[in-house]
Formats: structure tokens, C-alpha cells, sequence
């Protein structure tokens, strides 16, 4: 996409995935502007559908990823740079829902259980199952997980205990319906009153945790093209600073540059590794190397 360019000061377009939120309001209506470069964002109805064209087609130059995503693309040596900055993120341990018309399950009672789960290496899934491995001792050996789509790296392969669904079937009519004892679910968590959360009171387990993890699970963050960090890095330092000015702009419990605290990131490393997601653990000076080069 980015051109190799004689005049590294020539002001580019680049083509852009940033789900629009309040924080990026001044990127999106200009009064947060840069002289090398100029956003070109594309409005997908759900971000995560266009994750699979960005690490498979490197279908934009630069944008929100989801960071399971990223570690995967990273273990395939997909030319993609993280940047230390966070997109979005949240506690999950309201995400776990169960049918409580099936019987009631705890973290203990999961063998045997069938669990869906969009698919097995979605960002969402990982933290869930790693909070519950490593906080509550759960295990996830005995139990099948439902998965609903292809992960969005093609060289992923999922552990024996996952089944596709049928063709045509959805996760939360099944979840509903009694065809799953469980569900990793995020937003679209259902209200329904059969549905309840495996661990309970989810607001104050959240604060515990933080509490004892110091740090808010992180979903997305930024990516760019290694194409554009090589030609044009003096476009992605002003990526950055734009993006830094705008979270600056608002309040955000999440790190910001390559001195802030990234244990988030060593901890989900961890789980995806522990769960088979990514074949090695990557530590912060692998993750940010690219982005160090550029950015100190």
C-alpha cells in the first residue's frame, strides 16, 4: 500500500481501521492534525470482521488490532509493528456466561461442559480462560469449546478439544436453547435471566484482581505496516503523536508510550501461551522493538 518515497516528508494518506469512540473524535473531525500525514479511516460495521484482511492481506496501513491477534501475527513473522499504545480494553470476568437451566457450574465443574466461544483464540476467550486457569483454578482440559469461525491467522490450528459448530448455528440462540452448557461471551452478552455470570459478583472480582494484577486486561492496540515503519517512519512518529494527544485529551486507566507499564501485555503473552494460542512467550522488549527504533 505505502510506496517507497524519495521525500520522506511528503505527506501521505494513510489507509486507517479506528472503530469510532469518543477519545478519537479529534482525529476523526481534524482539530488533532500533522503535517506528514492524514488519516484515511475506514468505518467497518464490526471491526473485528476486517482483523482477518489486516494480518492475512495487510489490507491497511495502520490501525486498531486485536492483541491475540497481534502475538499470532508476530509468531508467523507477519510484517506488522505494535505501537505502545492501547486502542480499547476491559475486565472480563462478567464474559463467562452459563445456563443455569443445565445446573449450576463453577470453575470446578467444567469437564464435560461444551463451551462456545466465537473462536478459540479470540482475544476475549484468552483472557477469560487464562483468569480462570490462574485466579480460580480452573480446567479447561476435560471440557469442548464450539467454535463459530476460522481464527483470523490462517496458520492457526485449534487444540483437539475444539468442535466447528454446525452450519448456520449461532452461539448465544445455542447458549440459550440448552446446545451449550456455556458461552465466552463480551458486549453481546444477552440479559436473560437463565444466563448466569461463572464467577459471581463479577464488579468485585474485577477490583480484587486489578487489585492484584495492578494493571486492566488490554484488547486492541495499534498497529502499523512494517512497510511504513520502513519507508515512512517519520509518518508513524506522527502517528503516535496524534494518537498520544487524543488520549491525553481524556481520561484512560491505560499506558501510553514505551515507558509506561505494560505487565497487561506480559500476562497475556502468558495465557495465550499457556493455552497453545502462540507456540512461545514474547516479552516487552520483543514486542516494542520495532517501535523503539522509531519512536526514541
Amino acid at each position: 500500500m505505502v510506496q517507497a518515497q524519495a521525500a520522506a516528508t511528503k505527506k501521505l494518506k494513510v489507509k486507517t481501521l479506528l472503530g469510532a469512540k469518543p477519545w478519537n473524535e479529534p482525529l476523526r473531525n481534524n482539530s488533532i492534525v500533522s503535517d506528514v500525514v492524514d488519516f484515511d479511516f475506514y468505518d467497518a460495521e464490526e471491526i473485528s470482521d476486517e482483523f482477518k484482511p489486516m494480518v492475512r492481506e495487510l489490507a491497511y496501513d495502520c490501525g486498531e488490532l486485536a492483541i491475540v491477534t497481534f502475538l499470532q501475527a508476530m509468531a508467523y513473522g507477519k510484517p506488522l509493528v505494535l505501537l505502545p499504545f492501547v486502542v480499547s480494553g476491559k475486565f472480563h470476568h462478567k464474559s463467562f456466561a452459563y445456563n443455569s437451566e443445565l445446573g449450576e457450574l463453577t470453575p470446578s465443574t467444567l469437564a464435560g461442559k461444551r463451551i462456545g466461544v466465537r473462536t478459540y483464540s479470540q482475544t476475549t476467550g484468552v483472557w477469560v480462560r487464562g483468569i480462570l486457569q490462574n485466579d480460580y483454578g480452573a480446567d479447561f482440559s476435560k471440557s469442548t469449546f464450539i467454535t463459530f469461525d476460522d481464527a483470523h491467522l490462517a496458520e492457526h490450528t485449534d487444540p483437539a478439544n475444539c468442535v466447528r459448530a454446525a452450519a448456520g448455528k449461532k452461539l448465544i440462540p445455542m447458549l440459550l436453547g440448552g446446545e451449550l452448557d456455556a458461552g465466552l461471551l463480551g458486549s453481546n452478552m444477552p440479559k436473560d435471566p437463565k444466563l448466569k455470570t461463572l464467577i459471581p459478583n463479577p464488579p468485585e472480582a474485577e477490583k480484587e484482581w486489578e487489585a492484584k494484577h495492578g494493571v486492566t486486561p488490554i484488547n486492541h492496540m495499534f498497529v502499523v505496516t512494517r512497510e511504513l515503519a520502513d519507508n515512512r517512519p517519520d509518518a508513524v512518529r506522527s502517528i503516535f503523536d496524534m494518537l498520544a494527544e487524543a488520549r491525553s485529551r481524556t481520561k484512560s486507566e491505560f499506558p501510553v508510550g514505551l515507558d509506561g507499564n505494560w505487565k497487561a501485555l506480559e500476562l497475556v503473552s502468558e495465557y495465550a501461551f499457556q493455552q497453545g494460542v502462540i507456540p512461545r512467550r514474547f516479552s516487552i522488549d520483543e514486542l516494542f522493538a520495532d517501535a523503539a527504533r522509531i519512536l526514541r
